[in-house]
């Protein structure tokens, strides 16, 4: 099952913010729009490493304001995902 760890390091190496930025990466830390790294192409960047790294496809439904929203939201919907 996907930690919160998982989540916060491939964020950290598609967004390339580096180790002592990816670890303060919480799970209320705002993605869209807290993170400027986190702009569109990288949520596409984002989508294609979490599927690479958990073997599931994410459909264009998929994509919300409410599952990129935080990181303990991206990490609860790819353990939905997973289940």
């Amino acid at each position: 099952m996907a930690t919160s760890d998982d989540v916060k390091s491939i964020l950290g190496n598609v967004l390339q913010l580096g180790p002592s930025r990816t670890e303060k990466l919480a799970p209320n830390t705002q993605l869209l729009g807290g993170l400027p790294e986190l702009d569109s192409m990288a949520v596409l960047t984002v989508i294609a490493a979490l599927e690479d790294n958990f073997g599931f496809t994410i459909q264009d439904d998929e994509v919300t304001t409410a599952n990129f929203e935080t990181v303990g939201s991206l990490t609860d919907f790819v353990q939905r995902k997973l289940a």
